[in-house]
């Protein structure tokens, strides 16, 4: 295929739908769960992938706020997999300088996943290389509501006037304030939705689908991506 040339835009930031864990595995005649375990390996070879691309931030959609009406067997591997694969992840983050923030509503979770997202999140602050973000009980509609009621609570305390409010002000109140928007959105497995993801910050984003189950996806599959990132007109809404 053709390769990433010179000149090529590298999209800033990237944001990822990982979809095809479960299919993978039952295409082996493996369990759902095997599939999720091969899915944390195909995550920390993109991080190491993305972060030598000179991508700044990349963004996974980890864990969605409709993933708890999965089987509690399902539920509970995903949470002993989340354990095991927060310790890996210090220490990739460690060797690739790599700063990781997580995403979403995390107050569900046990008090030792807790305290493992916020030992990540500032053990690894200092790191100025790419910013991994997880989106963990995450979910667009979630986060623009919990948003709105720490927007409505601020302005019933008297700090801001209704039309004080702008999109940048709303924007200050998401999970990913600070962030700029993502570039690039792909999403594997052929499905087409966002499936409740990022719902403000993919306003304007470019989307690309590959057939590819997640456990698949590799270097190949994230420069075809850009490549057609980069044969793309961004106007950004305005006019033809």
């Amino acid at each position: 295929m053709e390769k990433i040339q010179e000149g090529m835009v590298i999209p800033r930031h990237v944001a990822l739908i990982l979809d095809g864990n479960g299919r993978w595995a039952k295409k082996r005649g493996l369990p759902r769960t095997m599939g999720h375990k091969e899915g944390c390996v195909t995550v920390e070879k993109t991080v190491e992938i993305a972060a030598r691309m000179g991508i700044e931030y990349l963004t996974v959609y980890g864990f969605s706020t409709e993933n708890w009406k999965r089987s509690a067997e399902e539920v509970g591997a995903l949470m002993q997999l989340f354990r095991y694969y927060m310790v890996r992840l210090l220490k990739i983050a460690s060797a690739n300088n790599v700063r990781v923030r997580m995403i979403g509503d995390r107050s569900r979770f046990e008090k030792d996943i807790i305290e493992g997202i916020n030992r990540l999140e500032s053990e690894t602050k200092e790191n100025t290389g790419l910013t991994f973000v997880i989106a963990v009980n995450y979910g667009g509609r979630d986060e623009i509501t919990r948003a709105a009621k720490k927007l409505a609570a601020d302005c019933a305390a008297g700090g801001m006037q209704a039309d004080e409010v702008t999109e940048e002000v709303v924007a200050s109140y998401l999970d990913t304030a600070g962030m700029p928007d993502p570039d690039l959105l792909i999403r594997t497995s052929g499905e087409i939705r966002l499936s409740n993801y990022l719902l403000w910050q993919l306003a304007y984003t470019e989307i690309y689908v590959t057939d590819c189950l997640w456990p698949d996806f590799n270097k190949e599959e994230l420069e075809k991506a850009i490549l057609a990132y980069n044969k793309r007109d961004r106007r950004f809404g305005g006019a033809r």
